[in-house]
């Protein structure tokens, strides 16, 4: 049988712990009949499950008559992109021929006598969108892991447009904490502030537990203490699952190697992307048992003008929850250089 763990950041398992409440939050509001929402964005720390949310969303959405969906790479030309997989739509390039919009400036198709070619990306997909309108479609565009580049600025700013016209156009994203805050931050888009922002919080632990329980056929206080390993943590939960099957159910011998995989491919790259006082706050939160913000920053030397800001960003980040001990990070030995 094969093993129903996946290692591949991103990659939809064949045994997931779901978010249905999340879920059926984004999909209800995104079908409902009277749209006042059409953008989400998912954020959480890696490996939070981000992408394999999206992903759900987007083939709930798929399934549905009324719905296109298509996928846009945010490190490229996304408006130009947007274009190309819109004709290249079985249901869009009907809605295109038939409605004689002339794309040939773009590449697509050939010139349509007596039809000006539309020449400007942004014309053309208001032109698309108004046809799918009217047609009673609507269309979910999806981006992984969004940055603060260029494409992503005009494409953010030709979205704004698009809700503007009513337009059926809906956008769900996925990213970093502070990727999305940079590009929130950029002038012109702070409409994105508004954007309601899914955060990717651990997973329910008795979710956790069920699936191991029912996975390994374990008992349950063994379940307990697998998914009490994990932390919550969607990676981390696929991780220990993974190793644990490799080795016929017997997490125990697993365990070193299961904590040598999330430092080398989680907490590593964590650590690197955390500022040099970044570091040395996060590391007097985990030497501290209590988690008494007092405590913390007597151990530090610090006063509570300088550590404050420190301790927001690290949770705005999301390599740390308010709580000590819901910490992902805890994992991670702070032992290595600063």
């Amino acid at each position: 049988m094969q093993n129903p763990f996946t290692l591949t950041f991103g990659k939809s398992p064949l045994e997931p712990v779901e978010r249905p409440v999340q879920t059926n939050e984004i999909v209800d509001a995104f079908t409902a009949e009277s749209v006042n929402q059409q953008m989400f964005i998912i954020t959480g720390v890696r490996g939070s499950g981000k992408t394999v949310m999206m992903t759900e969303i987007a083939r709930r959405l798929r399934e549905k008559e009324n719905w296109v969906v298509i996928e846009l790479n945010p490190s490229t030309d996304l408006l130009q992109a947007m274009l190309a997989k819109l004709n290249s739509n079985k249901v869009c390039a009907a809605i295109i021929k038939s409605a004689k919009i002339d794309l040939s400036f773009f590449g697509f198709g050939v010139a349509i006598e007596g039809v000006p070619a539309i020449t400007d990306a942004e014309t053309a997909i208001i032109t698309i969108l108004e046809k799918m309108k009217k047609s009673g479609k609507r269309l979910l565009v999806t981006i992984d892991e969004v940055t603060n580049n260029d494409f992503m600025k005009v494409f953010a700013g030709s979205f704004q447009i698009f809700v503007r016209q009513d337009l059926p156009v809906f956008l769900l994203a996925t990213g970093l904490y502070e990727n999305i805050d940079e590009l929130q931050n950029e002038k012109n888009l702070t409409f994105l502030y508004r954007a309601p922002k899914i955060q990717l919080k651990p997973l329910n632990q008795l979710a956790i537990i069920n699936k191991y329980k029912n996975i390994f056929g374990t008992d349950r206080d063994t379940a307990e203490k697998m998914a009490e390993l994990t932390k919550g943590y969607p990676f981390a939960f696929q991780v220990l699952g993974y190793l644990t099957w490799n080795h016929s159910g017997h997490y125990e011998v697993v365990i070193d190697e299961y904590e040598q995989y999330l430092s080398e491919f989680v907490y590593d790259k964590i650590w690197s992307e955390l500022s040099q006082k970044d570091r040395i706050v996060a590391r007097g939160i985990a030497e501290t048992e209590s988690g008494k913000i007092k405590e913390i920053r007597e151990h530090l030397g610090m006063e509570t003008n300088e550590f404050n800001p420190y301790r927001k960003r690290l949770i705005k980040k999301e390599s740390f929850p308010a709580r000590p001990e819901g910490m992902y990070f805890l994992h991670c030995r702070f032992s290595r250089d600063m």
